[in-house]
């Protein structure tokens, strides 16, 4: 399979998510929006790594996961605590967080 099917891949998964993180309200699919813009770019560098040939964009990719993982536990705990305190996950709510 060519690489450039990759590229296309990754582009409409970007567009996918980037669309979701626009239009919907609820805190958990803009957070999941944001998870699938970052595969998005995670398959576009190791597609690039494949198509010059070294392992860059593959080490890339892999720093790009660990700072998910972290972003997932970070933010996971503000939509809990948004959850608690309002009873909704909705993202219009969040300014009501302020002190």
């Amino acid at each position: 399979m060519n690489p450039v099917n990759y590229l296309y891949l990754a582009a409409l998964l970007f567009t996918i998510g980037a669309t979701g993180v626009l239009i919907r309200r609820n805190a958990i699919v803009v957070f999941m929006c944001v998870e699938l813009m970052l595969n998005a770019c995670n398959l576009a560098f190791v597609a690039f790594s494949r198509m010059h040939g070294n392992l860059d964009g593959q080490v890339i990719a892999f720093f790009t996961m660990v700072v998910a993982a972290a972003e997932v536990v970070v933010g996971l705990a503000i939509i809990v605590s948004l959850f608690r305190s309002r009873h909704s996950a909705s993202v219009d709510d969040a300014s009501l967080m302020k002190l």
